[in-house]
């Protein structure tokens, strides 16, 4: 099979899980997407909205249309992190023989939703920080190796709302995208309300396997990628931190840390992806101006005057966006 069989292939694959998703859930196309992208990157997505939004089904549905082992783990304050990777218990024999052995938690899956990830206490979500990186968890000094493939697709309420916790920094960074989930449209909210209020139940069907999951990945990782077009996801990432010669006047004046090198990785393959939704065998900059916001949001951390003015992160990139395509325009033309 040539390149552009594979790629058409590709998207017929995809538009399949879109129209599975699309049978439940109303509108979200850039949040399916988004999480098409992070599943096809190999990474985890963090999914931000007020509850009722539909967050839980969306990521219940994904779920139902792939045919991956699922669980999912309602994160609440008292939950431990025992609760999660699972713990050691005594057992006995025939011969009344006592000794440990480990029993797996809800995270020995393929497909992990952490439910409302940040009312839980930070102690409970760093439980989940080995697993999403390293794809292991290490109980009593023994390691024990996930499941492949492995994606943690978590929601989260505002953190303005009653009993929530902020994830820690180093948690976050280990989300390949932020998608916001957002309030449904005058026509969007008419749809749900004729399709939840009638007797039909719909049931989705499981159309995309493990094999062809990992063929994907595969095909994402070989898509090419010009040199200036790379030299702009790395200014881009650069231009996120104060003190870069990159960086705009907010950014210098608001951001206390910028993105780590994670973000680059994510704008290339999520790039990547993008184009290959678009029967594309290149990444353009328009791909990945296009994935910036939802790549980079959350890898932004504030300092004190960006938090007390609500400034917004995601309007800090879009900054960024506007001042630098006239200069990776330029430089393209010249190395072209």
């Amino acid at each position: 099979m040539d390149v552009q069989d594979q790629v058409i292939t590709f998207g017929q694959h995809f538009q399949q899980v879109r129209d599975e998703i699309a049978k439940v859930i109303v509108g979200h196309t850039d949040v399916v997407e988004g999480l098409l992208t992070c599943l096809l990157c190999g990474g985890h997505a963090l999914l931000e909205g007020v509850p009722g939004l539909g967050k839980t089904l969306l990521v219940k549905s994904l779920g139902s249309a792939l045919h991956l082992h699922f669980s999912r783990i309602q994160f609440t304050p008292d939950l431990m992190p025992a609760d999660i990777i699972g713990t050691r218990v005594v057992l006995q024999d025939e011969q009344e023989r006592r000794y440990f052995e480990f029993q797996p938690g809800p995270v020995f899956s393929n497909l992990v939703l952490a439910d409302e990830i940040n009312r839980a206490t930070p102690k409970t979500q760093s439980a989940l920080l080995e697993a999403m990186q390293e794809q292991t968890v290490t109980v009593a000094g023994t390691e024990h190796p996930l499941p492949r493939p492995f994606f943690v697709l978590a929601t989260q309420n505002p953190l303005e709302m009653d009993g929530t916790y902020p994830l820690p920094e180093a948690q976050l960074d280990r989300f390949f995208m932020k998608l916001n989930v957002t309030y449904p449209s005058f026509d969007e909210l008419s749809d749900i309300v004729d399709r939840t209020t009638q007797s039909e139940t719909l049931s989705l069907e499981a159309v995309l396997t493990e094999d062809t999951i990992w063929e994907a990945q595969r095909l994402v990782r070989e898509v090419p990628i010009a040199s200036h077009v790379k030299d702009y996801a790395i200014r881009l990432v650069m231009a996120t931190h104060a003190d870069s010669p990159y960086a705009s006047d907010r950014v210098q004046r608001y951001v206390r840390y910028g993105s780590s090198p994670r973000g680059v990785q994510g704008l290339v393959l999520a790039g990547k992806v993008r184009a290959l939704f678009n029967r594309r065998f290149n990444v353009s900059l328009d791909d990945i101006r296009a994935v910036a916001v939802p790549c980079l949001r959350h890898r932004l951390i504030l300092n004190f005057e960006g938090e007390a003015e609500g400034i917004e992160s995601a309007d800090l990139i879009t900054d960024l966006l506007e001042r630098l395509p006239e200069q990776a325009m330029r430089e393209a033309t010249l190395t072209s």
